[in-house]
């Protein structure tokens, strides 16, 4: 996450979806923050699949029983930044919804699995130019996608300075406003020995505001997740924390941090009545 500073309050120590290119391809001279995803789309500076790229998957719901039901799937997950813009977010995207970020392969094979959505900076440098705040974050497959779940866990990445903790620190910040996710989040964290702090202050990192793409759900609030440099380096073999070899270098540490917050989703959902 760029250009954001907050103070924390510590509370722990089917289909064949395509893959996304990466290319070798430079910012754009004085190329501006944009102000929206349809700003960005619009500017002829960036071309989609040269410089940023677009992966979501909903599941389909086919109900054609009068007397059985079919399944509703509560949850979606998105990195809004991810690719080379938040390192790491796209990978644990992918694998938090149901799908290991290598050849896309559900995991495990029975589920669960969830709708996810991300934008992805495909650009060797400088992709933070193409970052969108959440709160501007208007694609119209994101926005649809959160509109029809009653959760939204939204992945980013911060540095420790941004954050408000001290340098190298590995941890998650937990935001957004559903509460209980919110606890749920916390609980399974730490529980796996991951540091979770809970976000407080500056709106974008806290997830506070109705209009962050996390909390235009069903309910009106779901989740954030902003984690720091070094755990999400923590997370892939040293010397491929890179858009080309992140996928196909997973640590142990990677699907610990997925598997708590695929249970914090589970605990979530176990509460939620489908009527």
């Amino acid at each position: 996450m760029i250009r954001r500073r907050t103070l924390l309050t510590a509370l722990a120590t089917t289909p064949v979806l395509s893959g996304v290119a990466v290319t070798t391809t430079a910012t754009p001279a004085a190329a501006a923050e944009p102000a929206s995803n349809t700003a960005l789309y619009a500017d002829p500076t960036w071309t989609e699949g040269v410089h940023w790229g677009r992966r979501s998957r909903r599941h389909l719901i086919d109900d054609q029983s009068r007397t059985g039901r079919a399944p509703f799937l509560r949850s979606t997950v998105i990195a809004p930044h991810g690719g080379g813009i938040e390192g790491g977010t796209s990978e644990l995207c992918l694998a938090i919804a149901g799908y290991d970020p290598a050849d896309l392969a559900p995991t495990p094979v029975a589920g669960p699995v969830h709708d996810f959505w991300m934008f992805e900076g495909l650009m060797s440098s400088g992709n933070g130019a193409l970052h969108v705040t959440s709160t501007h974050c208007d694609d119209t497959i994101a926005r649809s996608l959160c509109a029809g779940s009653l959760n939204v866990l939204s992945l980013h990445g911060c540095t420790p300075e941004q954050a408000g903790l001290e340098s190298g620190a590995e941890a998650v910040l937990i935001g957004g406003l559903n509460p209980t996710f919110r606890q749920y989040l916390l609980e399974e964290f730490t529980a796996a020995g991951i540091r979770a702090v809970t976000a407080s202050g500056e709106e974008e990192i806290a997830g506070i505001s109705p209009d962050n793409i996390c909390n235009r759900t069903l309910l009106g609030m779901g989740a954030q997740l902003e984690i720091t440099t070094a755990l999400r380096a923590s997370m892939f073999a040293s010397g491929k924390n890179t858009v080309a070899d992140r996928a196909t270098n997973l640590l142990p540490s990677f699907w610990t941090f997925v598997a708590a917050a695929r249970k914090a989703i589970d605990r979530v959902e176990a509460g939620q009545t489908v009527l």
